[in-house]
């Protein structure tokens, strides 16, 4: 594939790697000095782009590929009370979308365990769930994605949480997500259910950036031959 890199940032450079080792071409590299770039003329012959920037860009970014006929992957977050309107038009388009809060392979196994979980502890109310997460300094937005996509899980399960809260609230039916920034740290989740009696955790963490980078490039390829709006468990076939 000839691949454009939306977003050339630590995350950039290393899908940059596994695609480039994984055969694939970086055909256009877009970043804040060159956004005008993301254009007809430089994308003729792209296969597919990759978008990893903020929350304040990436639905434009989205949009403008969508707009250019290019099949687009993203895994930006803090943009997604947008994300309605951009698989609206990626459908009028007839284009492609791929849209995953962590691509990660380990971390979409892990939301199965976690939604798994949420099921088989619905019915006992003497535990009390919440969620923590950790990630570097340089991340923009709290919580992150995917620990929105953790607790969205767990709220569809547990009928006693209506909503979760990134602060304390007091109110019983509140789902907590506890955030840390701590450098140097790619994402640790954790879901924890604690009584009085005993805690069951289930955690994920991070090593470095090379899982969401890997499972960028795969979606990428999954992207390039497919046509529609998916997301990591069609892509992995979960």
């Amino acid at each position: 594939m000839n691949i454009a890199l939306v977003g050339y940032g630590k995350m950039g450079k290393a899908i940059e790697e596994i695609a480039v080792a994984n055969g694939h071409t970086i055909g256009l590299k877009i970043d804040l000095d060159n956004a005008a770039d993301l254009c007809a003329n430089k994308v003729a012959g792209i296969d597919v782009a990759i978008e990893f920037t903020g929350p304040h860009s990436a639905f434009d970014n989205v949009m403008k590929c969508l707009s250019l006929g290019v099949p687009v992957v993203c895994g930006s977050t803090g943009w997604l009370e947008k994300y309605e309107e951009a698989k609206t038009f990626c459908e009028a388009q007839n284009g492609t979308l791929i849209y995953a809060s962590n691509f990660s392979i380990g971390v979409n196994l892990f939301f199965e365990v976690n939604k798994t979980l949420a099921a088989l502890m619905a019915k006992h109310t003497n535990y009390e769930v919440s969620l923590h997460e950790i990630h570097h300094t340089q991340k923009k937005d709290a919580p992150s994605g995917t620990a929105i996509t953790l607790a969205e899980q767990v709220l569809e399960a547990i009928p006693h949480k209506t909503k979760w809260v990134n602060e304390a609230s007091g109110v019983a039916s509140d789902l907590l997500i506890t955030s840390e920034r701590i450098d140097p740290a790619p994402g640790t989740h954790t879901t924890t259910y604690a009584s009085a009696i005993d805690t069951i955790e289930i955690t994920h963490t991070a090593h470095n950036r090379k899982g969401f980078a890997g499972g960028a490039v795969l979606a990428a390829e999954f992207a390039a031959t497919h046509k529609g709006i998916f997301s990591m468990k069609e892509v992995l076939g979960l």
